[in-house]
């Protein structure tokens, strides 16, 4: 094993709270409707600018944007709690020699608020976002383009989230594909493809990794 590439939301930071209230404030104040947190999850796919185009019906698709991120950043110091865990995590990996990478739908906009946020640039080797792929998880194009980057074949890595899409993209790229639920807000309560492992602790992922695992 020489590389673990991560999910974002509701894998390596609590942030669904913040894109929920995000969305929101976008929907009720263009299109006036009051979307409930399982109504916007389940537009998840595309970016949040993707999202917005392919949803919201007012005309000023661009202002809407715009008020998505005024929105993110705004209330993201209330809503995202930095989590010893998941930085201790990334401590571990990376003292054991593993190369980390970031898979996520998320525009690189909104990525870059919430890890300066957390402090958490200086741990990736490589970053995908909803940016940088035409088509996004659960097709593998992202996970590909990382494991290129990354310089390792797929038998080499391991893929961690905590929706469907995560699992279903991992599994399609034939990459060691672990399901999650170790924060308060995820996606996806149950997996409809079975994930290769499933942690509900970031310690009992730690635990259960062999000590010699590096490059």
């Amino acid at each position: 094993m020489k590389a673990i590439i991560f999910d974002f939301d509701g894998t390596l930071a609590n942030t669904l709270p913040i894109c929920d209230y995000a969305f929101q404030s976008v929907f009720k104040e263009f299109d006036n409707k009051q979307l409930s947190s399982g109504e916007i999850r389940a537009m998840f796919g595309p970016c949040e600018v993707g999202i917005i185009k392919g949803n919201l019906l007012h005309e000023n698709k661009e202002q809407a944007i715009e008020l998505y991120y005024e929105k993110y950043l705004e209330k993201h110091n209330d809503l995202v709690a930095a989590n010893q865990e998941i930085h201790d995590l990334l401590l571990e990996m990376k003292r054991k020699g593993l190369k980390l990478g970031i898979v996520t739908g998320k525009a690189k906009r909104s990525l870059d608020i919430s890890m300066k946020a957390l402090q958490m640039h200086d741990f990736f080797d490589v970053i995908i976002t909803g940016d940088d792929v035409i088509e996004p998880k659960p097709h593998p194009e992202g996970l590909l383009k990382a494991l290129s980057q990354l310089h390792v074949n797929n038998h080499e890595a391991m893929f961690i989230g905590d929706s469907n899409a995560d699992i279903q993209a991992g599994i399609a790229a034939d990459i060691y594909t672990v399901g999650v639920h170790w924060l308060p807000d995820i996606q996806t309560m149950e997996f409809s493809v079975a994930p290769h492992a499933y942690y509900k602790e970031v310690r009992e992922f730690i635990n259960s990794l062999p000590a010699g695992m590096t490059q």
